[in-house]
C-alpha cells in the first residue's frame, strides 16, 4: 500500500510540474505546500501503524541513501553558471546539499550505526542535513519574495519536484531519523 502512495504521490507532483500548474506560484505557496507534505508524511510516519512498522523496520543507511539525491546541488551551480539561477540561492544551497549528499555517501560506506561512534557520525550528519534543507527553503522564500522570477526554475520540471516530492521526503526523513538514532532507539543496522 504504501509503495502505491508514493508512486500516486510521484505520479501527481510530475503531473503538476509537467502541466505548468506550479510556474504561477509565488512564495510563500511553494514553501506551504513543502510544509503541509512534510507534516502529511512525518505525521502518517508516526501515526499510521502499517507506517510506522515500515519506516521503523527500515533500514536506516536506506533512509539515508535517499539523500544521495541531495546531490542535485551540482545542478544548482550548473544553473546559477547560466545564470538561471540567482547566486543568493544557488551557491549556498548547491555547496550545501553537496557536502550532505557527499555525507550521506560517507557514512553509507562506513556502514550502519551499529556503534556509538558510528551512531554519533549518523547524529551529526543528520542534524546538519536538516539544517541543510531548513537554510535552503527558507533562502528560496526570501529570494522568491523579493524576485519571484529569479526562482522560476524552482517551478519547472524536473525542478519542480523538489517542493512537491522531495524536499518534503528530506525533511520527514530527517525527523525520523532523529528518531531512529535517538539514545533511546537500540543499536541496529535497521
Amino acid at each position: 500500500m504504501l509503495p502505491l502512495l508514493f508512486v500516486a504521490w510521484f505520479g501527481a507532483a510530475t503531473a503538476a510540474g509537467a502541466s505548468g500548474l506550479l510556474t504561477g506560484l509565488r512564495p510563500p505557496v511553494p514553501q506551504l505546500i513543502v510544509v503541509v507534505l512534510t507534516a502529511a508524511v512525518t505525521v502518517g510516519a508516526f501515526a499510521v501503524p502499517a507506517a510506522r512498522a515500515w519506516v521503523f523496520g527500515v533500514d536506516v543507511r536506506a533512509i539515508v541513501a535517499l539523500h544521495l539525491i541531495r546531490l542535485v546541488g551540482i545542478y544548482f551551480l550548473l544553473l546559477y553558471a547560466r545564470g538561471e539561477l540567482p547566486r543568493a540561492f544557488a551557491l549556498p544551497a548547491g555547496w550545501g546539499d553537496i557536502a550532505v549528499g557527499l555525507f550521506a555517501g560517507a557514512l553509507l560506506a562506513i556502514g550502519p550505526p551499529a556503534n556509538p561512534r558510528r551512531r554519533t557520525l549518523y547524529r551529526l550528519w543528520n542534524l546538519l542535513g536538516l539544517i541543510d534543507i531548513l537554510l535552503v527553503v527558507a533562502t528560496a522564500a526570501r529570494i522568491g519574495l523579493a524576485d519571484p522570477a529569479s526562482m522560476r526554475r524552482l517551478l519547472q520540471l524536473p525542478l519542480s519536484l523538489l517542493p512537491t516530492f522531495i524536499v518534503p521526503l528530506i525533511i520527514a526523513s530527517h525527523l525520523l531519523l532523529a528518531e531512529r538514532l535517538s539514545p533511546r532507539a537500540a543499536i541496529t543496522p535497521a
